[in-house]
């Protein structure tokens, strides 16, 4: 079980650098077009992190449910982890949102509106790190 908590953490922390550097992409694309630039690559380059790191996403997911089948369901802190598990998992999706918008051209917000983005799921990560390592309850 230890080799496949490993590869748990690996798989999240990639899905993580996704996660907080798909909104850089997008404060780059939105000033940059703001600017006239040609933000083609940045177009290239948000898809395919996208999908990067929902393979990622998966992984860890499907790790986690090992994982929880191994060691079962037990504990509040548990509980309270996955609730913010879920938050991830629509943060990752309106991440998608956002894809598609810039694919369409449509990606209409501020660079500042996407730098305060950027930092949601630092807000999400955060609790669930102290729930795994703490287990406050």
């Amino acid at each position: 079980m230890l080799w496949v908590k490993v590869l748990h953490i690996l798989a999240m922390t990639s899905w993580m650098a996704g996660v907080f550097y798909l909104p850089r992409i997008f404060v780059h694309y939105v000033e940059g077009r703001a600017a006239g630039q040609d933000v083609t690559r940045l177009e290239i380059m948000a898809r395919k992190l996208y999908g990067f790191m929902t393979i990622m996403a998966l992984f860890t997911l499907g790790f986690g449910l090992w994982l929880w089948l191994g060691f079962g369901f037990s504990g509040g802190w548990l509980h309270a982890k996955l609730l913010f598990v879920l938050f991830l998992i629509g943060y990752h999706g309106w991440c998608r949102a956002y894809l598609k918008q810039m694919q369409r051209g449509e990606l209409r917000h501020s660079g500042r509106y996407f730098r305060l983005y950027n930092e949601l799921p630092l807000l999400i990560f955060v609790p669930i790190l102290i729930l795994v390592v703490v287990k406050p309850f």
